[in-house]
């Protein structure tokens, strides 16, 4: 008998020369300096407007576009129209099957790319909770301490901007991406590069937002306002590059999940059989598809204004600064559905597995997640309501900004009444999605007062407004974020989540949380405002308390890092198939799902929601374990 003998793995360093992480890097850097250097280079009369422009300015547009130009050539993203042009014949997969090398680079298994937006997402969030702790820690005296004012504001700024920038696809990029597939019984994404260049787009505009502070930060918060949008330093131009980059990406992934689920559905998945998750998918790529353009618009013009002397949001050459804030807006405010919405999906689609009930009201859930699609378009100009504009439109988005709180409001009644005389588990996944009403309530209610011009006045501009910007979405978005990987991440890695420590990272997040932001009503209504760091003596002892919840809730991200790493990277207990006794067909599936997802494709004949209705649908090819209801 002869001995088989396993092939020869090439040596490490052969299998970092190719196009991968590595080399998108260094041709990213040599991108950037050619960008650079070639700006300087702009000669000729027909290009004379650019004599009275800061180089700095142009170098920095023009390095930052070279860079991501030559990141993603090294990645690999021009071979595959290469080889065609060329008349090779095309390959349609990528790197799918390649170990672990594949994560550090371009690789079109949906799974993979959700994976590389788990971790990579997860970089950034601690980096933008990083300036969180760094804002509070100038807080914990009245008067300055640390950070110079500008310095300050920059870092207010990168934290604000980093948040709603990379968290718009907080849940969309890592859970979509992975599950959206095979929820709806597909193989993959229908455009898995564009899946992939999504991704990385993202990455390479978080880098660039990192890099700000060199050019000297900049002073606008996350909302980039003219006109100090135009006066500030090229730190600026950080803030434009990367809000333009994550907004291709985030239409992108619109498209690609819009596409994906309207035509890739299996056999007898029809609209009504949808899973909830995928509504809430196909409700925030809607508004991803329709309001990121806008944001793209808004950013290039003020991108020439800064770089080519246009006026596009000048006064004195024609412009308007209200031009700005509306187009803005028009973005801004679905955007913060856009953080949203996943959220709601996320919990409805948990509950009935841990209250062991059918979703209660699918269809009423359904027309509460397309509601706030459709009404998140006329609510925008609440945010200008003491900017001076038409008091005769004041009643209208005091109006529609309020009658958004119905379709929440079935959101709410549907998650509730699936509750109602459940048998419930309280695992990690359920208390997240169970801290969600009542952080989402609060946030809610404390809306109102921003929704009514009288009080919006008094609050608007104030730590009120960022408390109830921190309960809707913090305490929306990433109490479920945390929910999804508590669930999901088993099923994504093959590996086992420490319960223990998941519970206790709740329940330091939670109590910590709402210890630091409850106290901003307060500090709020006593009337200090947002983006200073000196304020009344009288206030310093509120300011503490913040803090010093603040620091604690940073332990808190602290414990699930640990839960994370020893989980995943140490003790790798071994996750069950279908360790929550779910009916969702990804929980049919071994754990990790394998590369082709399906054998054949499945055939649908009933909800996910059925538990207690009959057994679990068997889809778990032979050998795999099945669920049990």
């Amino acid at each position: 008998m002869t001995a088989v003998t396993a092939p020869l793995r090439p040596p490490i360093w052969r299998r970092l020369v190719g196009f991968n992480l590595l080399t998108g890097i260094v041709l990213g850097i040599g991108g950037w300096y050619v960008g650079w250097f070639g700006a300087h280079a702009v000669v000729g009369p027909s290009l004379d407007y650019f004599g009275d422009v800061d180089y700095n300015e142009l170098s920095v547009f023009m390095a930052y576009i070279g860079g991501v130009v030559g990141f993603l050539i090294g990645l690999g993203f021009l071979n595959y129209p290469a080889r065609r042009l060329l008349g090779y014949p095309p390959s349609l997969r990528e790197k799918e099957t390649g170990g672990w090398a594949r994560y550090f680079g371009l690789c079109t298994d949906h799974k993979v790319v959700g994976i590389q937006y788990l971790w990579g997402i997860g970089l950034f969030f601690f980096i933008g909770g990083l300036n969180a702790m760094l804002i509070r820690f100038e807080l914990l005296r009245p008067t300055h301490q640390v950070f110079s004012g500008g310095t300050y504001l920059t870092l207010v700024g990168m934290h604000g901007t980093m948040m709603m920038g990379m968290m718009s696809s907080g849940i969309l990029g890592p859970f979509a991406n992975y599950l959206v597939p095979i929820m709806i019984g597909a193989r993959r994404m229908a455009f898995p590069r564009v899946e992939a260049l999504t991704f990385w787009l993202l990455m390479a505009a978080g880098a660039i937002l990192t890099t700000t502070i060199f050019f000297g930060g900049f002073p606008t918060g996350w909302t980039g306002y003219e006109p100090l949008n135009v006066q500030a330093a090229a730190g600026m131009d950080c803030y434009i590059l990367f809000f333009a980059l994550a907004g291709i990406s985030m239409t992108l992934l619109g498209l690609n999940m819009i596409a994906t689920i309207v035509t890739m559905r299996a056999p007898g998945l029809t609209w009504m059989r949808l899973p909830i998750f995928v509504w809430g998918v196909l409700s925030t790529a809607s508004l991803m598809v329709l309001a990121a353009p806008v944001l793209i618009a808004v950013l290039s013009m003020s991108a020439l204004d800064r770089a080519a002397q246009t006026t596009f949001f000048s006064a004195s050459g024609g412009g308007s600064n209200y031009l700005y804030e509306n187009l803005f807006w028009v973005f801004g405010h679905p955007e913060v559905y856009i953080l949203a919405l996943p959220g709601f999906a996320i919990v409805l689609e948990l509950l009935p597995v841990f209250a062991r009930k059918p979703l209660w009201g699918y269809r009423l859930a359904v027309a509460g997640l397309l509601g706030v699609t459709l009404l998140s378009w006329m609510v925008w100009q609440h945010h200008l309501f003491v900017s001076g504009i038409n008091g005769d439109l004041r009643p209208f988005y005091m109006l529609s900004t309020e009658l958004i709180s119905i379709p929440t409001g079935f959101t709410f009644i549907c998650g509730l009444m699936t509750l109602w005389r459940g048998q419930i588990r309280f695992t990690v996944p359920m208390l997240f999605c169970l801290a969600w009403f009542f952080n989402f309530l609060l946030g809610g209610l404390s809306g109102v007062f921003l929704s009514d011009v009288p009080s919006d006045v008094t609050t608007h501009g104030s730590f009120f407004s960022m408390a109830h910007f921190h309960y809707t979405i913090m305490g929306g978005l990433v109490f479920t974020f945390f929910a999804a990987i508590y669930y999901w991440v088993p099923k994504m890695t093959g590996w086992q989540l420490n319960e223990t420590l998941g519970k206790i990272h709740f329940w330091t997040m939670f109590v910590f949380f709402n210890s630091t932001f409850a106290p901003l009503f307060a500090i709020g209504f006593l009337n200090q405002p947002r983006r200073v760091n000196v304020y009344a003596h009288t206030l310093q002892f509120l300011n503490d308390w913040v803090s010093v919840s603040a620091f604690c809730l940073g332990t808190s991200m602290l414990i699930f890092l640990f839960n994370l790493v020893w989980s995943l990277a140490f003790v790798k207990k071994p996750a069950l198939a279908n360790p929550w006794a779910s009916r969702s067909i990804e929980f049919q599936l071994p754990s990790p799902v394998p590369v082709h997802n399906f054998d054949r494709i499945p055939v649908f004949s009933s909800d996910p929601y059925g538990y207690g209705e009959g057994p679990v649908p068997q889809w778990v090819p032979a050998g795999a374990p099945a669920g049990r209801d």
